[in-house]
């Protein structure tokens, strides 16, 4: 697959003036400040090939949001390089941005006091889409997020849900090649959620539009992309697949094990560390290597009704790796 998006040592930094605190703090700054320099984004690189969908994650001021604005063209960054469908976004040429689309959860592009068709009709004509796309497209996204019943109804009598797909609408009704996500599904319920993930999952694969989705919920992540770019304090901490990320960095997997009778509880001990016992149920922890091995002997040693093996949330692999700031690629 060719590559869509190219981005080489990427760098965005703010400044601001720093002012001491008070009536006297105040009154000094009108004649002295002090200017402070912060690295939004610290020297990133990474690629993405054509119909990928990758996660991008990070906690709160980790440099996500600012890695879109400058992808988008919305931002300049302040050294890098970047390269989009062979162009460079912060130029804004009129070819880069018909093939793009942003989509940020927090910041709504449909028009409040009026209906959802009425902003699609506005994107038909700044997007210069021919009527029988645009007629086209339209039928089949409202079909596929369920809300053609509700295109003509004004905006701010949407639900929450419902104006998130309406925006998604509006985002693809000229085909873009390229789609930012910024936190497409915060604050809606888990429902609405699920929805939004299974059309993403679905448009991906049949129109391979490349994708890039930042979001605080896990379960988009997990749900929709197979490689993931973690980011904190503006620096890639590991770019890759999802379940290697586990591989490396969880070691251990837990047993579930429910007995048809009870087991001494130094017996079961004998096969790694006991975490819960109560007679006919233990929670075991093995190193991830013998999970498989362990789970067969303790089958063939115990009377077992049934054993489950599970996997660290991938909440608590993250939050590990943010925590310890540690470097695993």
């Amino acid at each position: 697959m060719s590559t869509i998006i190219e981005v080489k040592n990427l760098t965005k930094t703010f400044d601001y003036y720093r002012k001491a605190p008070g009536l006297f703090g105040s009154l000094r700054g009108l004649f002295s400040r002090e200017k402070q320099f912060v690295d939004a984004v610290k020297k990133i690189s990474f690629t993405v090939a054509e119909g990928e969908l990758v996660g991008f994650i990070g906690p709160n001021g980790a440099g996500k949001t600012t890695t879109l604005k400058i992808l988008s063209g919305i931002l300049y960054p302040t050294n890098g390089y970047v390269k989009i469908l062979g162009f460079t976004p912060w130029e804004r040429k009129a070819e880069y941005l018909r093939q793009i689309s942003l989509v940020m959860g927090n910041k709504e592009q449909l028009w409040w006091d009026l209906p959802a068709i009425d902003s699609f009709l506005l994107n038909q004509k700044i997007y210069d889409i021919p009527e029988q796309q645009f007629k086209r497209n339209v039928e089949l996204l409202s079909e596929m997020l369920q809300i053609k019943d509700i295109l003509n109804v004004q905006v701010r009598k949407l639900s929450l849900g419902q104006r998130m797909k309406a925006e998604l609408v509006l985002a693809l009704l000229h085909d873009p090649k390229v789609l930012f996500l910024d936190e497409p599904t915060i604050g809606l319920d888990v429902v609405s959620q699920k929805n939004i993930r299974e059309f993403l999952r679905r448009y991906n694969k049949e129109n391979k539009t490349t994708i890039i989705l930042t979001s605080h919920y896990m379960e988009d992540i997990k749900e929709l992309a197979e490689r993931i770019i973690t980011i904190d304090h503006g620096q890639i901490i590991y770019d890759g697949r999802l379940d290697e990320l586990i591989k490396q960095y969880v070691r251990e997997k837990t047993l579930k094990i429910f007995m048809s009778k009870e087991v001494p509880l130094e017996k079961i001990a004998l096969f790694g560390k006991v975490e819960y016992y109560d007679k006919d149920y233990v929670e075991l922890i093995v190193p991830r290597e013998r999970a498989s091995k362990t789970t067969q002997e303790i089958l063939s040693a115990f009377p077992v009704d049934d054993l489950l093996v599970e996997e660290v949330e991938i909440e608590e692999v993250v939050r590990l790796i943010f925590e310890k700031g540690r470097k695993v690629v």
